[in-house]
């Protein structure tokens, strides 16, 4: 089932369902959101940065699209006015810096709140072994656990590239996960079927500007956007949807 909406003459789609480039809701739910980037005015944004990538306001007007309907379930209401897009890679230090440093307090705060909600797109960048760990995420989205796994395998990252990801110790690692049916998921992850929709979502972030791990782009209730770059603090993106929430 689709539904449409006009905000500022940009039409959104709903639908159901910092790494250089080389839940709550319906789990099921998906977005394709039309138009995101449009003229957007924000002045004296200035944080102190954890790492050289920094907040960039997009001031762009053009017909840009950014399809996240192969992304995450959505994390939050499907009907929360801000829409926080993250593009990362499970192989990422910053990112998994991100997940457990940042996104706890967003999700109090604000996606608990019903005032934003965050949806997950694979940048798979870093190595080999990064396309079998986003693959298996949605292994584990078909028993409904997809963010399950996704804290969970940030919490459990290992090194970059020393095959910690690989499919036979992504199995074993999933084991620690719970209700997850580790044969279930075994035989998914063999199957390779989730691997061209992370390549696609992969050439997705590439095109909407991701060229780092994590990147985001925070989505207004008019269809401004705000991109952040790296692994920044709970303040920045609170400053940001505040802003937004005005």
């Amino acid at each position: 089932m689709t539904n449409s909406f006009k905000l500022d003459n940009k039409e959104i789609h709903m639908t159901r369902k910092n790494r250089k480039v080389k839940s709550s809701g319906n789990p099921k739910t998906k977005f394709i959101i039309l138009g995101i980037i449009g003229a957007v005015i924000v002045g004296g944004i200035a944080f102190v940065v954890m790492n050289p990538d920094s907040i960039t306001v997009d001031t762009q007007n053009n017909n840009s699209s950014l399809n996240t309907q192969n992304g995450s379930p959505i994390l939050g209401s499907p009907s929360a006015p801000v829409t926080i897009v993250e593009f990362g890679d499970y192989q990422c230090p910053f990112c998994r810096q991100w997940n457990i440093n940042t996104k706890p307090p967003i999700v109090e705060n604000f996606i608990e709140t019903g005032k934003a909600k965050l949806i997950y797109v694979d940048l798979s960048i870093i190595g080999p072994d990064s396309l079998k760990a986003h693959a298996g995420s949605y292994c584990a989205d078909e028993q409904e656990l997809y963010w399950e796994y996704h804290d969970y395998i940030y919490a459990n990252q290992g090194h970059e590239n020393d095959g910690w990801t690989n499919s036979n110790n992504l199995k074993s690692l999933v084991s620690g996960i719970n209700d997850l049916d580790a044969d279930l998921f075994a035989q998914c992850l063999d199957s390779g079927k989730y691997e061209q929709r992370i390549k696609d979502n992969t050439n997705i972030a590439k095109k909407a500007g991701a060229r780092s791990t994590p990147s985001f782009i925070i989505i207004g209730p008019s269809g401004d956007s705000v991109s952040i770059s790296g692994a920044q603090p709970y303040s920045a993106f609170k400053q940001t949807i505040d802003k937004m929430l005005v």
